[in-house]
């Protein structure tokens, strides 16, 4: 069993979360070099880039869907609910702030975590529902909803819902279609006893699995601080570079 006898955590899921964050970064390092103008425009746009990127999304909102299940999926318990809610949409609202600081004319209206954050708001109905329910509105707003798009969505106050026909330049957007998607698979996975897949592993997690799993467990705030450590090091980096 991965459950660790200290936290009661799945330590298979943290280090899956590891994983994502690492290929989260690599793609970030990349992009970056192209924000600064280190490489020329367009690098990182296109084909693999573009995979990746929402590989890399999908897989961090479904966990996110598959957490709310392993927390919740026995009756919400509202005070940690609320204070992980609070926590996410605070942290959107500091990237939001952030970027429309540093990038006026591409700052994050509504990124990823503002899209994980109302995930976890609207998926509660789906908490009681049966798996095939949760996974059947999971195929609605991936396959259905896209049909509904339309002029009339693009006004700001639609932003969220990604039915929209014209999309302001941003750094990060990941509407509610069709990323609500992947956070309901995650939670209906968690409903149908895929859970199960991740009961591997020690069950008391030595040294270099408790390290291994420490970013995913911490995947919040490593999320909010790996950009600056990214652009800190690629400047730093540069600096030198023209130095030597």
């Amino acid at each position: 069993m991965s459950t660790s006898s200290e936290t009661g955590r799945l330590i298979a899921v943290d280090w899956l979360r590891t994983l994502a964050i690492v290929a989260m970064a690599a793609f970030h390092f990349g992009r970056d070099f192209e924000v600064l103008g280190l490489v020329p425009p367009g690098t990182t746009f296109g084909g693999l880039w573009d995979l990746s990127a929402r590989t890399i999304a999908s897989t961090f909102i479904f966990l996110a869907g598959l957490s709310l299940w392993l927390a919740h999926g026995r009756g919400l318990r509202r005070r940690p609910y609320l204070v992980r809610l609070a926590q996410v949409a605070g942290a959107a609202a500091a990237i939001s702030l952030v970027t429309w600081i540093a990038v006026p004319g591409a700052w994050v209206r509504f990124g990823i975590l503002h899209s994980i954050a109302l995930s976890s708001v609207l998926a509660l109905p789906f908490l009681r529902a049966p798996a095939w329910g949760t996974a059947s509105a999971a195929a609605l707003v991936l396959w259905g909803m896209p049909m509904l798009r339309g002029p009339a969505f693009d006004r700001l106050l639609w932003l969220w819902t990604g039915l929209g026909t014209e999309v302001p330049p941003m750094m990060d957007y990941e509407p509610m279609v069709p990323w609500l998607a992947p956070f309901l698979a995650g939670l209906a996975f968690g409903q149908a006893g895929g859970i199960a897949l991740f009961r591997w592993g020690p069950a008391r997690p030595g040294r270099l699995a408790r390290a291994l799993a420490w970013p995913g467990r911490h995947a919040l705030p490593v999320y909010l601080v790996h950009q600056p450590a990214l652009v800190g090091a690629i400047l730093a980096g540069a600096w030198l570079w023209q130095r030597m």
